[in-house]
């Protein structure tokens, strides 16, 4: 089984913990990683590619000191070594432009306010990891009990 990791960046550490504990469902099965800033992230994403892991999910805040979040995920968009990994802007301070930007240039595939519904969180987590097993061509037998039934009916084309 594939080593694949959900990576969740955000400056507060209260956060860090609030959307791990939300994630709990997905640690037995996927690598949850914590950073406090964008510079760490990437620094972690690094580590990750030389030890050929994949990365399913990055979860961001979107104001933090230095690079924020859509800086950040416009990064991750760019850089080859991440194609497929999916990008969610988790944030309650985004402006209009900085949403089009995400959207445009990081080519955001989700988007949820602070304060989020730890459900919904949990769903969209759910849906894009599924999107994203799918579509690296892995086995997703291998991690059935964590993808949505759904998302992963319509990706396979059955009913």
């Amino acid at each position: 089984m594939e080593k694949i990791n959900i990576i969740c960046v955000d400056d507060e550490r209260e956060v860090l913990d609030s959307v791990s504990r939300d994630l709990a469902f997905f640690a037995d099965v996927f690598n949850i990683e914590e950073c406090e800033s964008a510079i760490e992230c990437l620094g972690l994403l690094e580590d990750l590619h030389a030890d050929q892991e994949y990365v399913a999910l990055v979860i961001s805040d979107h104001v933090m000191p230095g690079k924020n979040g859509v800086e950040l995920l416009t990064e991750i968009e760019m850089d080859n070594r991440f194609m497929g990994t999916k990008k969610l802007l988790l944030t309650g301070l985004a402006t209009q432009a900085d949403m089009v930007r995400a959207i445009n240039y990081a080519r955001l595939d989700h988007f949820l306010e602070k304060i989020w519904d730890p459900e919904e969180l949990l769903q969209t987590v759910k849906e894009l990891v599924t999107e994203f097993i799918v579509e690296k061509g892995l086995d997703h037998e291998d991690y059935a009990e964590k993808l949505d039934v759904k998302t992963l009916a319509r990706l396979l084309g059955k009913p």
